[in-house]
């Protein structure tokens, strides 16, 4: 029943990053986007979800879906079915399945990748080999590549008019290559694993113009570029210092300008500049680990998929990661009370260093006991500054946030100030207005707190 479950976390997160639970981890997981669609498959089951990360619909009978592969304009997903050895054509509108593609004469599909109507698919049971089949076709008979080199189940991918066939098993790795433009796949060459130290492969991306090739292996412990046609090494692009874990996935934008390299801990995900290397962006997961294979990329945001330490499945969205850098600062004036004015201030900046102007902030509040709620929103400044006063209902330790949606040119931010707020209090005093010089005066009172308990046993000054 949990493998069932789908629960959308965060709805607004649409000017955010945003994780959308997809329920219990299965093995054999995958994901592609396309126009406006994000397709993950979860061994027996498909999920479709739109670009803001929301789920709209799961499709069954799919039996031991793995790899994935979607049309540019998201209408169409194939997935390679394992379970039933053929791979099936769903219509993402519909979420039905408009075409099979039969290969129990072959193996179990495994991996898909598509160049323009071609459809290409590894498999990998009793045989292992990569088909092409023609999908303008009604019928298509299957064009075979010679992968007679091959040593264990294909991991592929394509772009342009190139084709990358990487062993999924094995140390050293190898990855051959082979170019599709003409009727059946041409091998170019192969990049030997033993001669550069690749070892256990992650996955492999290809630019959009089939000019070159990134691979994510285990080891090396980097990001590489190749020549797709010299076979080459370009460079590695390299984990920053806060990079813990291996490469897991790697995407390329559609533009073929920016790098996503996923890995399993530290900074789950590295955005860098394709052309100089360096880090454009980076940042992790609130839970979890990336999962292998799992990055792409749609318009400026990145998706991925997570594995939490509860086994359930995660779809990532990076929001705009393409995009400047914004930062905003909030501070909070000490000593606040509840019940009374608290004034904060902050800035928005760009990393371009261009002047923010008047930018609308949203504006929200958590109280101590967990309820928050969204307060009037403020609007910077020419330089990007701003005020802010609310006045807590109560004391205790508050968090107050703001969020910049981002404008187009400029990556969306957010910043957040937790204050300790003093509980609104005070004292009563009663005895006698008169007395006689010399004689005992006795007085007594209470220390009042709105909403928590008075200290007890506290000093009172007389």
């Amino acid at each position: 029943m949990t493998a069932g479950l789908l629960v959308t976390l965060a709805p607004t997160a649409s000017a955010e990053d945003s994780m959308t639970d997809l329920g219990a981890f299965a093995y054999g997981s995958d994901l592609v986007v396309g126009g406006d669609k994000v397709v993950v498959s979860i061994d027996n089951r498909i999920v479709v979800a739109d670009t803001a990360g929301q789920v709209q619909g799961t499709i069954t009978g799919v039996s031991g879906a793995s790899g994935l592969a979607m049309t540019a304009d998201g209408t169409r997903v194939y997935a390679a079915l394992q379970g039933s050895k053929e791979v099936a054509e769903i219509d993402t509108a519909t979420r039905e399945i408009t075409r099979r593609i039969d290969l129990a004469a072959y193996g179990c599909p495994f991996s898909l990748a598509l160049t323009g109507e071609r459809l290409w698919v590894g498999y990998g049971c009793d045989a292992t080999g990569v088909l092409g089949f023609d999908l303008s076709a009604p019928t298509s008979q299957p064009v075979v590549a010679d992968t007679s080199l091959l040593k264990s189940s294909p991991y592929i991918a394509a772009g342009g008019d190139t084709l990358v066939v990487g062993e999924f098993a094995g140390s050293p790795t190898d990855l051959f290559v082979y170019d599709v433009s003409g009727a059946a796949p041409v091998l170019r060459g192969e990049i030997d694993g033993h001669t550069y130290s690749n070892y256990r492969l992650e996955d492999i991306a290809v630019t959009p113009d089939g000019s070159h090739i990134i691979s994510a292996f285990a080891l090396p412990d980097a990001f590489t570029m190749w020549n797709a046609t010299t076979l080459a090494k370009v460079r590695d692009y390299e984990k920053g210092p806060e990079a813990e874990g291996y490469p897991t996935s790697v995407a390329v934008s559609p533009d073929g300008t920016y790098i996503a390299g996923g890995r399993t801990s530290g900074v789950g995900m590295t955005l860098y500049d394709r052309a100089s290397g360096t880090t454009v962006y980076a940042t992790n997961p609130p839970q979890g680990e990336v999962m292998s294979g799992s990055a792409a990329y749609v318009g400026r945001d990145v998706y991925s998929l997570v594995k939490s330490d509860t086994d359930h499945l995660y779809l990532w969205r990076l929001h705009d990661v393409t995009l400047p850098a914004s930062t905003l600062t909030l501070t909070a004036a000490p000593g606040g009370t509840a019940q009374q004015p608290l004034t904060m201030t902050g800035q928005l900046t760009f990393a371009d260093e261009t002047v923010p102007g008047a930018q609308p902030l949203v504006v929200t509040r958590k109280l101590p006991d967990g309820t928050t709620a969204e307060l009037p929103g403020v609007t910077t400044a020419a330089d990007g500054t701003f005020t802010l006063t609310d006045t807590p209902p109560t004391g205790g330790q508050t968090t107050y946030t703001v969020l910049w949606k981002g404008d187009g040119e400029h990556r969306w931010s957010k910043a957040s100030v937790t204050t300790a707020v003093r509980y609104k209090a005070g004292l009563t005093l009663t005895g006698p207005t008169s007395a006689v010089a010399g004689t005992t005066l006795i007085f007594s009172g209470t220390s009042q707190a709105e909403g928590t308990t008075p200290p007890r046993r506290a000093w009172i000054t007389v």
